[in-house]
């Protein structure tokens, strides 16, 4: 029997080496972690360049900002006054831009994920961009394993993983 290929509404699983173009390593994944093809899990120049591949192939892909995580838009980026926020906000935590007071951000996207960049005295820096917009993607993946998809992936529009995308869970 021939081994299943990726398609779409699939589920892959990855390995892969994520580095900037100069070569800095981002990020690793040294055991398989499931993917819905098809879904929200993966970029769509992921899911593309996995298409009709099968387990135990390897790809090595170069993407751009604007076929990865798009262009670092510096509208973006919120200053905001400290007694605005919560009392422990810390550097590196997310903040859903609804549970801010409604006059705080008055542009922002109410679904929009906000990074604490900077912690000053008076005012915190807000960052709505990804944390790698603007930077060019090397990602070198291996393919462990390809299965169909549960109904119930299909459903989520997802295998669980969700890497490429800000999680909800341990907002403030």
């Amino acid at each position: 029997m021939p081994a299943m290929q990726v398609t779409r509404q699939c589920v892959v699983a990855l390995t892969w080496t994520l580095q900037d173009t100069l070569g800095e390593t981002l990020d690793t994944l040294d055991a398989p972690v499931e993917f819905l093809v098809g879904g929200d899990d993966l970029l769509p120049a992921i899911e593309q360049a996995l298409q009709d591949k099968q387990a135990g192939d390897t790809l090595d892909l170069h993407l751009e900002p604007e076929r990865a995580f798009g262009d670092y838009d510096e509208t973006r980026v919120y200053l905001l006054a400290r007694n605005r926020l919560p009392a422990d906000i810390e550097p590196g935590m997310l903040i859903e831009a609804a549970s801010l007071p409604a006059d705080a951000l008055a542009d922002a996207t109410p679904g929009a994920l906000l990074t604490v960049t900077e912690l000053y005295p008076e005012h915190a820096v807000l960052d709505g961009n990804h944390p790698l917009a603007g930077i060019a993607l090397r990602l070198h993946l291996h393919i462990a394993a390809v299965r169909p998809a549960t109904a119930e992936e299909l459903r989520r529009k997802s295998a669980g993983a969700g890497f490429f995308k800000l999680e909800r869970q341990g907002l403030v």
